[in-house]
């Protein structure tokens, strides 16, 4: 069996269930790429827990956790069965890595996860869990959780961070979805690819003094989060491949990643 990659996907506006982009239209082709998981674990920057938790819910709900958006966003359902046992495979990695991680019988999926593996896959029959990433905690404990989750990528389970790799929501004033992209945010992105693909681990890990405009790009950091969590849980020598960069209004890079 060839080992699955980890994924890093930004899932920008939760309008992206309804809104055409060339983001949007990047997700509903990518799972038709991907070998078939057995069970999708998805990282989102919307689950923040004091210590890592992960969801062990049969049949996890969608959860709507956003306001202000148009009626029909409020009525998508993602009723996809869930994964307690990938959830429990999970939760004993960490506690084998010596991390304390705690479950959750009840947390559905938010739209960190349900947008992006909606748009993926549609006919909503791949089991899916959640793992939360850690409240105040940097990229040196997220990436450390990724590295003990390696093995899952060995055992046909999906690992999909969901975050952002732009985020300040307090740039956004109701631009365009094509709006031009300031230079703070494109110097960013530019030099977060850079790191990436040339595996710049101490870099990267170190990205809040070394990169252009880093607090302008995340005010907070947990839409940064997921993408440590992907990278360490493909492993040391993991190859990065950016399958798609784009921008929406602006102050949102849609860059997504493959690791592996």
């Amino acid at each position: 069996m060839t080992a699955l990659p980890t994924l890093f996907l930004s899932h920008g506006s939760p309008m992206l269930a309804l809104q055409d982009s060339p983001a949007r239209r990047f997700l509903q082709e990518l799972g038709k790429t991907l070998p078939r998981p057995r069970a999708i674990l998805a990282v989102s920057a919307h689950w923040e827990t004091r210590g890592p938790a992960v969801s062990v819910a049969d049949h996890p709900e969608t959860i709507h956790d956003f306001g202000g958006f148009p009626r029909a966003l409020f009525q998508i359902e993602y009723p996809v069965p869930g994964a307690p046992d990938a959830a429990r495979r999970t939760a004993q990695l960490l506690e084998e890595a010596g991390i304390a991680a705690s479950v959750s019988a009840r947390r559905g999926l938010d739209h960190g996860a349900w947008v992006p593996l909606r748009l993926m896959y549609p006919d909503a029959d791949i089991p899916v869990t959640q793992l939360s990433i850690v409240h105040g905690a940097g990229p040196r404990e997220h990436a450390r959780i990724g590295a003990a989750l390696a093995a899952l990528r060995e055992e046909d389970i999906l690992v999909v961070g969901s975050g952002s790799l732009t985020h300040n929501l307090y740039e956004f004033r109701g631009q365009d979805i094509d709006a031009p992209v300031p230079h703070w945010v494109g110097e960013f992105e530019a030099w977060m690819q850079a790191r990436i693909e040339s595996g710049d681990a101490s870099a990267l890990l170190d990205y809040r003094r070394c990169a252009p405009y880093a607090a302008e790009n995340h005010p907070s950091e947990e839409h940064l989060m997921p993408l440590y969590v992907a990278m360490a849980a493909a492993g040391p020598q993991a190859d990065a491949q950016l399958l798609h960069a784009s921008f929406e209004h602006g102050v949102l890079a849609m860059d997504a990643y493959a690791f592996g």
